[in-house]
């Protein structure tokens, strides 16, 4: 017999039982729809934790000062000044793999507006490297420079979202804004950060956009500070791509404990063990839901076994038949080999549309986001048809084994 008649015959024979057939198939459905969806789904989640830690820099170390109520920090204050710029320096000083750093201070503010608007957003003194270590780029406009920290200049970049709560109209770049007492010059307007999350495993992120920034040293001058209060709130550098930044925070750790006392009134966040925290926990789900598919597939090729036995018991006059007019026992075995072959590939193909389906209705519903892994669906549909055929050896030897003349007298 030939494939392609073997191939027709045996759809012929599915369809002429389709509830039957759509039952066997809701295992294989299920599963390939369960795996489709798993991988879509962890696919876009990587793609996402790696745009979230591009926003923090994935060879940064960022250091931030503890918060402590009043009391706490006076008798802290005792033993250490915290965060400073002399500590930056010392680091980079110190610490050779260092390639570039930069500081950051939160003004406490009480009035932010415009001739247009005003705004509660955040406030930030930053050295010029904090925009590179942050991956932050201008839409409009110039960032902050040397001179402008060298100068105290009275300038400000503006986040997107800043920039159209304090003008609605459009027009930035040269226009004024008041922080607290100061005057300042809008010379610039960030792009707005392609994220969809504003935290990643705890850490809050995509405040840029709703921030306004100017030179550290114009804060630390024209702005007042309180008097307990840290020069700086926290400093990012960036470490050389062949040290491990672990080992690196383990370094500065040292240092700073040293400088401030053997106080820990800084946490050191790491970007990179983040991203291998949030890849161990993607893993696990990954298992999780493997261990699902694997069992909702494995139903579905008992269930094409147990389909293909009871065809066996169904069609008897009919092997009997086919051998009667001169079909061999292997063509029996290709004939039901074929339909468990037929049934696995069209539950795989309905199970990759539905994996599609709840990838996008999981999308929708969450916000997380997914993207279509080819991969998953190849992988998945060739997984389908080795279950089928596995599934369905046992039935087809069974019929192919029937004795002719038994077959044809059977009820």
């Amino acid at each position: 017999m030939k494939i392609k008649d073997t191939l027709l015959e045996a759809v012929d024979e599915l369809a002429r039982h389709k509830l039957r057939t759509l039952l066997t198939l809701l295992g294989m459905i299920f599963g390939v729809g369960a795996v489709n969806a798993m991988l879509n789904i962890g696919s876009g989640a990587e793609q996402e934790a790696l745009r979230l830690i591009d926003t923090m820099g994935v060879r940064n170390l960022i250091i931030q000062s503890r918060e402590y109520d009043k009391e706490e920090l006076k008798e802290m204050r005792k033993h250490s000044v915290g965060l400073s710029l002399r500590d930056l320096q010392a680091a980079q000083v110190t610490l050779p793999f260092i390639e570039k750093s930069s500081a950051e201070k939160k003004v406490k503010t009480y009035s932010v507006y415009t001739s247009e608007g005003e705004t509660k957003s955040n406030v930030l003194g930053v050295t010029k490297d904090y925009f590179a270590l942050s991956n932050l780029k201008t839409d409009q406009g110039r960032l902050l420079t040397e001179q402008d920290n060298k100068s105290f200049a009275q300038v400000a970049v503006l986040g997107a979202v800043a920039a159209r709560k304090l003008f609605p109209q459009g027009q930035v770049i040269g226009q004024k804004l008041k922080v607290n007492h100061l005057w300042l010059e809008v010379v610039g307007v960030l792009n707005s950060p392609n994220i969809s999350k504003k935290e990643f495993q705890g850490v809050k992120l995509g405040g840029e956009s709703d921030s306004i920034f100017l030179p550290l040293s114009t804060v630390a001058k024209r702005l007042n500070i309180e008097k307990l209060d840290a020069e700086i709130d926290s400093f990012r550098i960036r470490v050389n791509k062949n040290v491990d930044q672990v080992q690196a925070a383990k370094a500065l750790t040292h240092l700073l404990k040293k400088r401030h006392g053997d106080m820990d009134d800084f946490d050191i966040l790491i970007p990179s063990a983040l991203l291998a925290q949030h890849k161990q926990t993607q893993n696990i789900f990954n298992i999780v839901m493997a261990s699902v598919a694997g069992i909702s597939l494995l139903v579905g090729g008992i269930g094409i076994m147990n389909i293909m036995l009871a065809t066996i018991l169904e069609r008897t006059k009919e092997i009997g038949l086919y051998r009667a007019v001169g079909a061999t026992r292997d063509d029996i075995m290709h004939q039901f080999l074929m339909e468990s072959f037929v049934i696995s590939l069209f539950g795989g193909i309905l199970g990759v549309v539905f994996g599609l389906i709840l990838s996008e209705a999981i999308a929708l519903f969450s916000g997380w986001p997914v993207i279509w892994s080819m991969t998953a669906i190849v992988s998945s549909l060739i997984i389908c048809m080795i279950i089928g055929i596995l599934f369905g050896i046992y039935p087809a030897k069974k019929a192919s084994r029937l004795d002719p003349i038994d077959a044809l007298h059977a009820d």
